[in-house]
């Protein structure tokens, strides 16, 4: 799934109007499993000057950064945390720990080549699924429209938790840079056709 949505549900799981740590805490979450793979291509893009296929053709394949991603989307080691955070009940460790697993279990079934090893430091097994939430060559045209329906439904979850005008402006933005990109983008290409 795309990292916005990753963010938007990890808000419409965990998040609290009255909470902002525990908000805090679940949109830290729901971005951490993706941290690497921002750092290291801006890394690339912007001081190594690396083109970006280079970054997405080659690199990203590496040995070297697929270890790294290996740990940060390691259903092992979130369950742990995720756990102790349980047993320590604490609300904001359950919001960040919860949120981080939710986004390695939707990412887990919607990565074919580009499936990371959700089981280190067990295994390098990566699954690699027949369905991608991009790749159009593998019902990433299907997926894209399911996860743009969830994002509305999320939206609409987090607008009615959320009274006050601060947060609703957030969540009219989040809107408008999730879910206007995909309407503009299937009108203009026809790809609802």
């Amino acid at each position: 799934m795309n990292t916005p949505t990753h963010l938007i549900m990890a808000a419409a799981l965990f998040a609290k109007p009255e909470q902002r740590k525990v908000t805090a805490a679940a949109l830290l979450g729901g971005f951490i499993p993706d941290f690497s793979l921002y750092f290291m291509f801006f890394w690339h893009q912007f001081v190594l000057e690396t083109p970006t296929t280079t970054i997405f053709r080659d690199i990203y394949y590496t040995d070297y950064w697929q270890q790294i991603f290996a740990v940060d989307n390691s259903f092992v080691i979130w369950a742990v945390l995720l756990g102790g955070a349980i047993w320590l009940r604490n609300k904001w460790m359950i919001a960040l720990t919860g949120a981080a697993f939710i986004h390695l279990i939707f990412d887990f079934p919607l990565h074919v080549d580009d499936a990371r090893a959700h089981f280190w430091p067990f295994t390098m097994w990566k699954f690699e699924s027949p369905v991608s939430y991009w790749d159009s060559n593998h019902h990433g045209n299907i997926v894209s429209v399911l996860e743009i329906l969830l994002v509305c439904v999320m939206l609409g979850v987090l607008w009615r938790r959320f009274e006050t005008l601060f947060p609703r402006v957030v969540i009219a933005i989040a809107a408008v840079i999730t879910v206007v990109p995909f309407v503009l983008f299937n009108l203009i290409l026809g790809l609802g056709q």
